[in-house]
């Protein structure tokens, strides 16, 4: 068996957070977005540039993000350029500024997936979560009006309390609206989120099990995100594997751009690799010493390098690095006093597993 991660000719999957300037306030924020963004946010040209560069290492699915990527006035150009480079582009949104128009225009840009993030089936959790009063009832409109533009559509959920019944309620709810793919992403200590507390351990295995029922079902797509223990359990439910990959693929098989134009191996892992104005994407994709450490099952810590499902999981190097370089609570407890500073190879501390504590239902 190979030690090291086969990364392949390129990323499976590149987000580019496009600005860091939104018309939400929401708690969890992992790029802590506001009205104004950042300064020196990549131009027109250095993102064509960018994705110029992508299609260079592969054709990896490019998923414009933010911030609100819809705020951007040069976002169709940028998605119709990146679709004419062949890359499979998809976007993240709020929802609340897409009407009909913005889903037509979307839909002629050649976009293959519209994520559209909804938290709860209770317009006032979600609106409370989101910071900003209506924001629930935009963003299912929003999905309605891609919908009727023909654009298929993922609905993103942020776990926020461990209300495993909500799971439920916000698929039967993307059912009635024609939606068959879903991401439920569980909290990590990064960014305004950086004081959440997470799930108790077995709270959160919980909950991935309770996304996993619905994995059975013919055509229809759910993921557990930043929960990569996902993988040992659905071995354990008998479901099959391959349709999802490796758990944690933040450097393997994925990594995020920031809108000044730093790598980092995913969104809620703010440790830069390199920065695309300096360095070509595919020198800090193949030459990063810390993409090759992630890329090396073996050089993983604690109980994550000891478990037979290490190559499989990984356990989420952004919780690992997020808890300990922040000292503050996590998954339900304090974070020990003796643990790295920041380190990404340490163990999940979200996982309740032992190694070799193999059991099957």
């Amino acid at each position: 068996m190979e030690r090291v991660l086969d990364a392949g000719g390129g990323p499976r999957i590149v987000s580019w957070n496009v600005t860091a300037r939104c018309n939400l306030a929401c708690a969890h924020c992992y790029i802590d977005a506001d009205g104004e963004g950042s300064p020196g946010e990549l131009d027109t040209a250095e993102g064509m540039a960018l994705i110029d560069q992508i299609a260079a290492v592969g054709r990896p699915i490019l998923v414009l993000s933010g911030g609100e990527p819809l705020l951007r006035p040069d976002i169709f150009d940028l998605a119709r350029y990146a679709a004419g480079r062949g890359l499979r582009v998809a976007m993240g949104t709020n929802g609340i500024l897409v009407t009909d128009a913005v889903a037509e225009r979307l839909s002629d840009t050649g976009i293959r997936k519209v994520a559209v993030s909804i938290d709860s089936t209770d317009p006032g959790v979600h609106d409370a979560f989101r910071g900003v009063s209506g924001a629930w009832e935009k963003a299912v409109n929003g999905i309605r009006a891609l919908r009727r533009a023909g654009v298929p559509v993922q609905i993103h959920t942020t776990i926020g309390e461990p209300d495993i019944g909500e799971i439920d309620r916000i698929i039967a709810f993307g059912k009635s609206h024609g939606v068959r793919d879903y991401q439920f992403f569980f909290p990590v200590p990064t960014g305004r989120g950086e004081d959440l507390a997470g799930l108790p351990p077995e709270v959160h295995e919980a909950v991935i099990g309770r996304i996993l029922a619905h994995a059975r079902e013919p055509g229809f797509s759910v993921r557990p995100t930043c929960a990569p223990q996902f993988v040992r359990v659905a071995a354990r439910m008998g479901l099959d594997l391959s349709q999802w990959g490796r758990g944690c693929i933040a450097g393997t098989a994925y990594c995020r751009i920031t809108p000044v134009g730093d790598v980092t191996p995913c969104p809620y892992l703010p440790v830069p690799v390199g920065n695309i104005r300096r360095e070509a994407f595919s020198d800090i994709w193949h030459g990063s010493e810390i993409f090759a450490a992630l890329r090396d099952p073996d050089s993983l810590g604690g109980k994550c390098g000891q478990c037979e499902y290490r190559r499989a999981c990984g356990g989420c190097r952004a919780r690992a690095y997020g808890v300990r370089h922040r000292r503050g609570d996590a998954c339900g407890g304090p974070v020990r006093p003796g643990d790295p500073d920041g380190d990404i190879l340490a163990e999940d501390p979200c996982c309740p597993y032992e190694p070799g504590e193999i059991t099957h239902d």
